[in-house]
């Protein structure tokens, strides 16, 4: 069993006490890393009783200390679009010289969640003619794409409308000239669907816009261990030995600790894992993972191999943004021998 190792300045980015839309909480960032410099798009929230949520950007040159681009949000919820609610959790890959961003977003803003309980979130005004994903204030997901972080085109919707469909994540190139996506649709369990508890599907297309072919159960979780409920946390990582997928578990039908997974899918067919293992390699340990607005979570979002080292970067209690590191090679060697 391993453990990834955290950095020894973590929480490596806190709310930001002076800038009212990130005095909160700040979280779940997406991460890009190329020619020597970092690049973090933040999940971030004010202390307004709507609990809107945007991203803040921050660079680095070392992966640990981390200025923020600006005072202001680098993306935000729309006036009059159907992400008007908020935007949360980005995950970040690249096709050519565009960065393709998935992120969480809802039709209405959820509330203070973590004064509800547990899944309750807030409801709009609505006519009885008003759609289901408006009704019930249902998470979907979407993709915007920008070349600089500033300027951004959002594409819309790319999972099913009345899904509560999050962690869409993107592979980072295309695998026998189709894009791949990973998701997890939280209504897709029970008979029929292979799974009692959400689980993390796969889908391939020719058109990102465009997920209309099948989808393909991937992993399940394991029932009475950590990681009854599963769900995708960090865009693939191309190795030698396959596609290094991070992943996050939940215990007790999705209201225990969030812990964090590894596996490993084939290079030329993703939508086999050739290795996985039981056990998790991060769990929530400390103040800053243990004590916020969901207590006892670390949640991987961003990561990149930079010389041979693994970067994970995670949300911490739904407040902080920590760092954990590994091997690759160590890793890898011990993902084969699961």
């Amino acid at each position: 069993m391993i453990k990834f190792k955290k950095h020894p300045n973590n929480p490596i980015l806190k709310p930001h006490p002076t800038n009212c839309w990130e005095n909160l909480a700040v979280c779940n960032p997406g991460v890009w890393y190329e020619n020597g410099k970092f690049t973090m798009l933040y999940r971030a929230a004010g202390d307004d009783e709507q609990h809107y949520i945007r991203m803040g950007l921050a660079e680095s040159n070392d992966g640990v200390n981390f200025e923020r681009v600006s005072d202001e949000p680098a993306f935000g919820p729309s006036v009059d679009g159907p992400d008007q609610g908020g935007v949360e959790d980005p995950r970040i890959v690249k096709f050519g010289d565009e960065y393709y961003v998935t992120y969480a977003f809802r039709p209405h803003y959820p509330g203070q969640y973590w004064k509800f309980a547990h899944d309750v979130i807030l409801l709009p005004e609505t006519g009885e003619h008003s759609p289901e994903v408006l009704k019930e204030n249902i998470a979907n997901s979407g993709l915007a794409v920008t070349k600089d972080f500033k300027n951004w085109r959002r594409l819309g919707r790319v999972t099913q409308t009345n899904l509560d469909d999050r962690d869409v994540i993107l592979f980072p190139e295309k695998i026998n000239g189709k894009y791949w996506m990973l998701h997890r649709p939280k209504q897709w369990v029970g008979n029929g669907f292979g799974t009692n508890e959400p689980a993390i599907w796969i889908q391939s297309t020719d058109d990102l816009m465009v997920w209309n072919g099948p989808s393909k159960l991937l992993m399940t979780g394991r029932p009475g261990t950590w990681e009854e409920k599963i769900g995708g946390s960090t865009p693939p990582l191309k190795t030698e030995e396959g596609w290094l997928l991070i992943y996050h578990g939940v215990a007790n039908g999705g209201t225990g600790y969030y812990r964090v997974g590894v596996a490993l899918l084939d290079l030329e067919d993703p939508t086999k894992v050739i290795a996985r293992c039981e056990n998790f390699v991060m769990e929530p340990e400390y103040d800053y993972e243990l004590e916020g607005f969901y207590k006892g979570c670390v949640f991987p979002t961003g990561n990149a191999i930079v010389d041979g080292t693994l970067y994970v970067y995670y949300g911490g209690a739904d407040k902080y943004i920590g760092l954990a590191t590994y091997d690759v090679k160590e890793l890898l060697d011990y993902l084969k021998n699961c």
